[in-house]
């Protein structure tokens, strides 16, 4: 039908389900949005946006002022050539009357169509569009298929499968019903408002309904309004007892997958576990128990908790009470783990490490521990570190790995280092580094600002970097086991922003003498370099610096991070300048000219074979700008001299002629310019920032 002869309405799909995994919801919401959207497009289908919902029990979806059908089509088919369609008096071939019987017309109705492979036979189709009641069904099916779900479940004695099992499945077009099969599930208009509070099934409308009748329900069917819910909860429930609420987003994200009805309900604990470290009551509270945590106004750990409840019970206490006794176990245990891990020391934990393997090839952890506190005692001069300290903390680094907290929690790796490390009287540099190592954990996260800390996070990175590099096992594609993409740019990061004078490629080589014949790759070193290169580059397409400018300084590879970042900074400021479009053309002008120089290019200019007036006077400019820059060692000073070359090198171009006829000149001129390249090229090769 033509869009003129289209309906629009809003659609209102929801598949309701046993209780979908918390952590997956809002991924598996976006997934369904987008493929349901990009499914409709395919076919055509017009419709305006698309709302997406989720609930423990529920995924759903609203698309607003969708057509009923696709748009009617003209379809064009190409047949013969129009010479091998028809003889020399004009009458038809086999060919063209084979085309246009199977196009069900005549052959005086084919249209001749012009195509760059010559002349043709045409015939425009007009191709019905299919209504929407009937793509529907495998639309949703497909969509459905296609979301992110690591294992499916079959139930009952359906061949469908899906995370969960299903239980009800609405379709709404409008108000009229869509008859579907999903998931062996019938369509219907009957949804289910909350499990325990809902007197039972709700019947819908059309998608106006669909928000407020499960509102009314005890269903919140937005995850950000119920999110928003939790936290305004859970900020009140906290003020009233005079703290502030600590809301992590992952947990909250979590318990917003869990509930329908949020209520936030405010328990204690005993004070007698303030004697464990804060963060090991908090772990054990939202790893286990879902608890938002409280500060008081200094910043220390209340003994109360906050649970946000998917009922509104009639007696909230027996719900807290009920909570209260389920944390009160797992902070025992938290405070058993925390008293018997100081029965021994930190340092004792070495021999454990020894029976845990890091990586089959690369050995055990207690190996590594010790490559990096020798690798990490050759980074402390030039950081201003302690070397002993630097190497002490290294061999201590991985020791909390086998106590009983971090078996617990693998999150405090690390932080409970840190505690053991002071308990045990060691240095407190030492101390802070157990912690700072893993800094910087995700983008955007604080570095390690102590000197050993500095040393032991860069030293346990490079290690893993040129291990498993050293083995061939590079990242492919988006897998990346070792996390090396992350380690690289927390190597970057660490350095770079620490102002910290390393180089890359000499600590690659130090590492590598580290590993005792481990090693199999021959090419790790430079395979290596150019990753970290790669993460450079991607580190600065994020911070919007153009790809002109990080490929101008990425071709003179500079392998000093920090040096690296002052070459961008140069190059940035450069480009402001008004000498720099010119300037950049002009490079790029003598790298192609000294690249089909077809002679030898003496190093030094012969002023007794200069002849015009404009290359005498570049080339007594460059003197003179080559004298000022060996006493000038800031990049973007030195890029700002070299701009006042621009004068005399338009007017060298203007006025002389490189390829001179005598050979001697010719290799003159062409000295000249190799000086001016390499004179730009000390800071970055300004012939790439034409675009």
């Amino acid at each position: 039908m033509s869009s003129s002869n289209l309906h629009f309405a809003d659609l209102l799909f929801e598949l309701g389900t046993e209780e979908l995994p918390p952590v997956s919801l809002k991924t598996l919401r976006d997934a369904l949005k987008n493929n349901f959207s990009e499914a409709l497009k395919a076919q055509d289908f017009s419709f305006e946006t698309v709302e997406a919902f989720a609930t423990p029990r529920r995924l759903a979806l609203i698309v607003r002022h969708l057509s009923d059908a696709q748009p009617d089509k003209n379809v064009e088919r190409l047949g013969p050539a129009v010479a091998a369609a028809f003889d020399a008096d004009g009458n038809a071939k086999p060919a063209a009357v084979g085309f246009a019987k199977s196009c069900g017309t005549e052959v005086d109705q084919l249209e001749r169509i012009q195509t760059d492979k010559g002349e043709r036979l045409g015939f425009t189709v007009s191709q019905k569009g299919q209504p929407l009641s009937e793509l529907i069904e495998q639309i949703l099916n497909s969509s459905l298929k296609k979301l992110p779900i690591p294992k499916s479940m079959r139930w009952g004695d359906s061949s469908a499968q899906f995370i969960r099992p299903v239980h009800w499945a609405v379709l709404l077009h409008g108000s009229s019903v869509l008859d579907a099969t999903i998931l062996d599930t019938k369509t219907g208009n009957i949804s289910r408002g909350h499990r325990f509070m809902a007197e039972g099934e709700v019947s819908l409308h059309d998608a106006d309904d669909y928000v407020n009748k499960l509102k009314a329900e005890h269903v919140i069917v937005s995850f950000e309004e119920r999110q928003a819910m939790i936290e305004q909860q859970a900020k009140e429930a906290a003020d009233k007892i005079g703290g502030v609420a600590q809301i992590d987003q992952d947990l909250l994200d979590e318990v917003t997958g869990l509930v329908e009805w949020p209520v936030a309900l405010t328990g204690e604990f005993d004070t007698e576990f303030l004697k464990v470290p804060a963060e090991c009551l908090v772990s054990s509270m939202a790893e286990h128990q879902k608890y938002f945590h409280v500060l008081d106004k200094d910043g220390n750990l209340m003994p109360n908790f906050i649970t946000i409840s998917n009922i509104e019970s009639s007696n909230p206490r027996v719900v807290i009470e009920g909570n209260e006794k389920v944390i009160r176990p797992r902070l025992a245990d938290a405070m058993f783990f925390y008293d018997k891990d100081q029965q021994t020391t930190l340092a004792s934990h070495q021999e454990r490490l020894k029976k845990v393997v890091f990586q089959n090839q690369l050995g055990s952890v207690q190996e590594k521990a010790e490559r990096v506190a020798e690798l990490a005692k050759s980074i402390a001069p030039t950081i201003g570190a302690d070397p002993e300290l630097a190497h002490r903390a290294g061999l201590l680094s991985k020791c909390d790995l086998t106590t009983q907290m971090v078996g617990e929690f693998d999150k405090l790796q690390g932080i409970m280092g840190t505690y053991y490390a002071r308990h045990d009287g060691e240095d407190e540099s030492v101390a802070i580094a157990m912690t700072e190592q893993y800094l910087p954990k995700y983008s955007g996260d604080s570095l390690a600002q102590n000197p050993v800390g500095q040393a032991l996070a860069i030293a346990d990175r490079v290690d893993t970097l040129v291990g498993i590099f050293g083995i061939g096992q590079a990242p492919k594609g988006a897998k990346d086991p070792f996390a090396l993409r992350r380690a690289s740019i927390g190597l970057i990061r660490t350095i770079v922003e620490n102002q910290l004078n390393l180089d890359l490629e000499l600590l690659i080589e130090q590492s590598l003498k580290q590993f005792d014949g481990k090693l199999t790759n021959d090419l790790a070193a430079e395979e290596l370099l150019n990753f970290i290169f790669d993460r450079f580059r991607a580190w600065y397409l994020d911070q919007n610096v153009s790809a002109n400018t990080v490929n101008a300084v990425m071709a003179v590879r500079p392998t000093k991070p920090l040096d690296f970042e002052q070459r961008i900074k140069a190059v940035q400021h450069f480009q402001t300048l008004p000498e720099s479009e010119s300037l950049s053309a002009a490079n790029k002008r003598v790298k192609n000219i000294l690249a089909k120089a077809d002679v030898e290019v003496p190093i030094q200019v012969n002023k007794s074979l200069l002849q015009e007036d404009a290359e005498k006077a570049l080339a007594a400019t460059i003197a003179t700008v080559e004298a000022e820059l060996a006493t000038i060692e800031n990049y973007q000073e030195r890029l700002t001299r070299l701009a006042a070359l621009r004068d005399d090198v338009d007017a060298f171009f203007d006025k002389v002629m490189v390829n001179a006829d005598d050979a001697a000149v010719k290799a003159n001129r062409l000295a000249l310019l190799k000086k001016l390249e390499t004179m730009f090229g000390s800071v970055a090769d300004i012939s790439l920032l034409q675009n």
